[in-house]
């Protein structure tokens, strides 16, 4: 993937070596509660920023998309930046069980910021390399198993990342019942499209994205 200036104009991901940068688990420094409840609502604040400059940026991609259809997306990965990795970090469900490298949510929140800026660092630079998945199996009613692929908590935050970028170009392309993995749109939508028991309407599901 070519790193472009400042435009938006390529649909793939960085190639990637260090496996990882050190994480380090750390103590959370105990405070008194008003502080901590201001920090929380600090916290609040800036993710809501994070959120507002992300959905702008996406957006332009979005109207670049729609508008000039034929182009060519050459240069997207600056919008792999700090805030998009922070918001893919805390849509992540924080109990899911950590992958090969062993870290959690938790862990990695200990340090957020530093480890943010390790992995954006290594993306930009083609630095980056996926850990393998952490194989588990899980029985199934027939006796037989059923393998997942458990990912390392840095590739969940990078895929996350990576996939709202391409979905704010692919998304332009899809017409009003295509279903197939697009956000917010399940095969319970199409069912109820298709039977028109319960009816979806068109508005409904763009209301959810």
């Amino acid at each position: 993937m070519m790193n472009g200036p400042k435009k938006s104009d390529l649909a793939g991901v960085a190639g990637k070596p260090t496996n990882k940068a050190g994480i380090r688990t750390v103590e959370e420094p105990v405070e008194p509660r008003a502080r901590a409840e201001g920090n929380a609502n600090q916290q609040s604040t800036h993710r809501t920023q994070c959120r507002a400059r992300v959905s702008q940026a996406l957006e332009r991609v979005r109207q670049a998309a729609r508008t000039r259809k034929k182009e060519r997306f050459t240069a997207l990965l600056h919008h792999v930046n700090l805030d998009l990795l922070r918001l893919s970090f805390y849509a992540l469900k924080r109990s899911a069980a950590p992958g090969v490298d062993g870290v959690t949510w938790k862990d990695y929140e200990a340090t957020l910021e530093s480890n943010l800026q390790g992995l954006h660092d290594r993306v930009q630079r083609g630095a980056y390399r996926a850990l393998p998945s952490r194989r588990k199996y899980i029985p199934k009613p027939d006796g037989r198993q059923r393998p997942l692929g458990i990912a390392a908590l840095e590739d969940k935050i990078l895929q996350r990342a990576v996939v709202a970028v391409l979905n704010a170009i692919y998304e332009e392309d899809f017409l009003g019942f295509s279903y197939g993995f697009r956000p917010k749109r399940s095969q319970h939508d199409a069912f109820r499209r298709a039977d028109g028991r319960h009816p979806t309407t068109e508005g409904e599901l763009d209301s959810r994205r």
